[in-house]
């Protein structure tokens, strides 16, 4: 498993993140085993949400039932939660006091004293920085969170964060995928007349992360779409399909592990957040960590994804 030092911290992570979303209907042993797999692969960083689960903190309260982790194995993990979610609307909400409390309830529903990462969840059109600049500040002094983030920010809506919170902005959680990829597509097509791709659907997340040290955290890796289904072995992308299944069997690995590896290729350097709850698929994809994609592969993947290389 690939590691690194997630840049404006010194935490040391891994380049593929168990996201656990689902795992509100899961049994201890379920959850166990599922945890126990993907830190055997070496996935020790683990991504919840305050809004996953039948419950605002169900997942989180769940995960902590079915590990009950003791100081020493919580060490052995980075954490990460978001907040801003109001299910009941649904709307959102970067309030002073809506995070805060929103952290504390995690801190509760986890069992822990600490969040590794918070991550503001989608963005606030209401947002005042100043408040969210106020909740982090408390948040770090009171060490209740060692570092920030933010999930489907824009640069600009980024940049009007960092014009108050004093902390650095680590992660941006973006969805990503071979057949979900406006962000590294446009590029590829920039100023091509006539051509769909070219539209300016993207706003240089990519670059701009780049340039200001924001990890990328990609999410759905498998889905075609915006929950619309798994690309992976769908009759809806045959020809991704056959070059996926070749590039597997050459490299020995199954097709998750060609899925992550697209974008663990990407010199950006990005995590992928994986939502399955198959312990079997948390291995395989863990296996796209590493995997040596030549030029030639990725685009390869690219083109057949329905994408366009001038």
């Amino acid at each position: 498993m690939k590691t690194f030092t997630l840049p404006g911290t010194d935490l040391v992570v891994p380049n593929v993140v168990l996201g656990l979303m689902r795992i509100q209907d899961k049994t201890d042993e379920e959850v166990r085993t599922l945890v126990r797999t993907a830190r055997d692969a070496g996935i020790t960083f683990l991504d919840h949400a305050d809004v996953y689960g039948s419950s605002m903190h169900g997942c989180e309260r769940r995960f902590a039932e079915a590990l009950k982790l003791s100081s020493a194995e919580r060490e052995q993990f980075v954490i990460q939660s978001k907040a801003g979610i109001v299910r009941e609307g649904p709307y959102f909400d970067f309030s002073y006091e809506r995070i805060v409390e929103s952290v504390h309830g995690s801190l509760e529903a986890l069992g822990t004293d600490y969040l590794d990462i918070l991550l503001l969840h989608r963005p606030d059109a209401l947002v005042e920085p100043e408040e969210v600049a106020r909740a982090f500040d408390e948040l770090a002094a009171a060490g209740k969170v060692r570092a920030f983030g933010v999930s489907n920010h824009t640069p600009r809506q980024i940049d009007l964060l960092r014009k108050h919170v004093t902390q650095p902005i680590v992660a941006n959680q973006l969805q990503l995928s071979i057949t979900h990829a406006p962000m590294i597509a446009h590029g590829v097509a920039a100023n091509m007349q006539g051509l769909d791709q070219s539209i300016g659907r993207d706003d240089g997340m990519v670059d701009y992360c780049r340039l200001n040290d924001i990890t990328i955290q990609a999410w759905s890796p498998f889905q075609a779409g915006f929950f619309d289904g798994p690309f992976l072995g769908s009759d809806r992308y045959p020809e991704l399909n056959a070059v996926v299944d070749r590039l597997a069997e050459k490299y020995g690995v199954p097709a998750e592990a060609i899925a992550v590896a697209w974008i663990t290729r990407h010199p950006a350097q990005m995590q992928v957040v994986l939502g399955t709850t198959t312990p079997e698929r948390v291995a395989g994809a863990a296996l796209g960590s590493e995997l040596p994609l030549t030029r030639a592969e990725w685009y390869e993947l690219f083109r057949a994804a329905g994408y366009t290389v001038p």
